[in-house]
């Protein structure tokens, strides 16, 4: 779930030599892991995030499905009957499933997988019912009729799908799951040499090869300054943790 690395980041020298790369799985991983060694939040300094992902709710054609709500009333007729995959317990894959079974009552298994190539593998083959998925994963089997998308996980379209509505436009609750990327320096890490970074890092993300290289992945580049980067860390952290502990769930 990213802890090696970013335990590595951690205690790294605070020189501006090593830098982390990271979703949110970061403040995920906080509640989820407890016994860490380190504060994924505090324990780090952000330099800029560099842009947001969205997840697709997906299903494959032998299910049925066409839309989120037929998801909600089938799981509701057949309470503990449906299941859903993810790469494993703490992805935000995994959470964001929790979130939106939380906001719509649901009850769906989970089946965690060891990464995101076997749990789509059986996704395709029928062997589990449904999933969240980054967008640049689901879009080519959606594209060759393999998967079906029954929503978007935010606050709004995303052009590569536009006739794809949101949960909250199917009336499933105002879910967003939309996961953050951004850059992360060792605690320590100079201000300036972090202002220096900050600026580097936005001019990039104004790049037209740049902005191509994310929206093709159906990424919107996004930069920040530290301090709205830790503010938005901060908000997600507290965010997650409230999923966590309401739905009861456990890394082991």
């Amino acid at each position: 779930s990213g802890n090696i690395g970013t335990e590595a980041v951690v205690r790294a020298a605070p020189d501006g030599s090593t830098l982390l790369v990271s979703v949110n799985t970061l403040v995920m991983n906080r509640s989820l892991y407890p016994q860490l060694n380190f504060d994924p939040v505090t324990d780090l300094e952000p330099v800029s995030q560099t842009s947001w992902g969205q997840l697709l709710l997906v299903t494959h054609p032998q299910s049925g499905l066409k839309t989120a709500t037929d998801l909600v009333q089938a799981a509701r007729q057949r309470p503990g009957q449906i299941n859903y995959a993810s790469p494993g317990v703490g992805t935000p894959h995994h959470l964001s499933m929790e979130m939106f079974k939380n906001t719509a009552k649901l009850f769906l298994v989970h089946i965690p997988y060891r990464g995101t190539g076997p749990a789509v593998t059986d996704l395709l083959g029928g062997q589990v019912d449904t999933m969240f998925l980054p967008i640049h994963v689901a879009l080519p089997h959606i594209r060759s009729g393999r998967l079906i998308a029954l929503a978007i996980g935010s606050n709004k379209r995303n052009p590569l799908l536009p006739d794809l509505p949101t949960l909250a436009e199917q009336r499933l609750g105002d879910i967003n799951v939309d996961m953050w990327f951004g850059i992360f320096a060792p605690k320590g890490t100079p201000s300036e040499m972090v202002q220096m970074l900050n600026r580097e890092i936005n001019q990039l993300l104004l790049g037209d090869e740049v902005k191509k290289a994310f929206l093709s992945q159906g990424m919107d580049p996004r930069g920040s300054t530290p301090q709205e980067f830790a503010q938005l860390v901060q908000r997600d952290a507290e965010r997650w943790a409230r999923v966590v502990k309401e739905q009861g769930i456990k890394a082991e």
